[in-house]
């Protein structure tokens, strides 16, 4: 797999702004060349299929990430269903991230498995199989399905990407989907260990989440961010935050996609331009 290129760049829409904002902001990052658009389905602020059908419905070329979905809060036929909807309805522009979720909030609504990574072998395997228009019957731990096979399945079977943190979650994602998800705070020191248990072969996305912060009092929002979720970040201008992409890139990610601080400075609509006007044309 050849590192040090990105060869996509894109900006995660918080959550924490409110839902309807969202198709402002997903129409400004169309018109400025933006690659992606990432979502997130935290609880208990948003859904992440229905913000991103409606992100996806007005534009025309973005890609729009979930990333992710918490496995024990779908019944993965579900997810199968409203996965394939959005590539009948949008072609490859879904990009689709599943995992553990937080196991908190998890438990908040009764849907803790006791064996997490049991629960993602099982729910991944299903999925994948279901997305390729398979019929699938299982009878594991978690995922129990009899006979149940798609009627509108995607027309090509779409990637299907693993949010991971640990060894034995990064060799899972390695070894059953086609892309893993790094979350924000991430070094690069932590990009590269973490290429070393996925073992990513040349089709194998590797997207980091990078977090960023940039205009006036860059440095101090970062800061405060930091000392609240603690992790890596880049603060400064385009040039700077772009050397950031690349030191990324050089680690092992083949997709970044910036992540500004809960501050909300610059807004939304204001980062997402930035993103593809100023920091994209900087990186390599």
């Amino acid at each position: 797999m050849d590192h040090g290129q990105v060869t996509n760049l894109g900006a995660i829409y918080l959550p924490m702004n409110p839902p309807e904002r969202l198709p402002e902001v997903a129409r400004i990052a169309d018109r400025a060349g933006l690659e992606q658009l990432w979502l997130w389905e935290d609880c208990f602020l948003n859904s992440g299929i229905a913000a991103a059908s409606a992100a996806l419905a007005c534009t025309e070329r973005l890609r729009v990430g979930i990333g992710l979905m918490p496995a024990p809060f779908r019944n993965v036929a579900l997810a199968a269903m409203e996965i394939a909807t959005l590539h009948r309805l949008f072609g490859d522009r879904p990009i689709a991230g599943i995992g553990h979720g937080v196991q908190e909030w998890m438990a908040q609504v009764g849907a803790r498995a006791e064996s997490p990574m049991t629960l993602l072998r099982e729910y991944t395997t299903a999925l994948r199989s279901l997305l390729h228009g398979e019929e699938v019957t299982t009878d594991g731990r978690y995922v129990h399905l009899d006979a149940v096979k798609l009627d509108w399945p995607p027309s090509s079977p779409p990637s299907l990407l693993i949010g991971a943190t640990g060894p034995k979650t990064l060799q899972l994602a390695g070894e059953l989907a086609d892309g893993t998800i790094l979350t924000a705070g991430t070094s690069p020191e932590g990009v590269r260990t973490a290429v070393t248990n996925i073992r990513p072969d040349a089709r194998h996305d590797v997207v980091v989440f990078m977090m960023v912060e940039t205009g006036p009092g860059a440095a101090e929002r970062l800061a405060a961010q930091q000392e609240k979720s603690g992790g890596w970040g880049v603060a400064g201008d385009a040039a700077a935050i772009a050397e950031g992409v690349e030191s990324i890139a050089a680690a092992g990610a083949t997709t970044v996609v910036l992540q500004p601080t809960e501050s909300n400075t610059p807004p939304p609509g204001e980062f997402v331009r930035f993103v593809a006007e100023e920091v994209r044309p900087l990186v390599g």
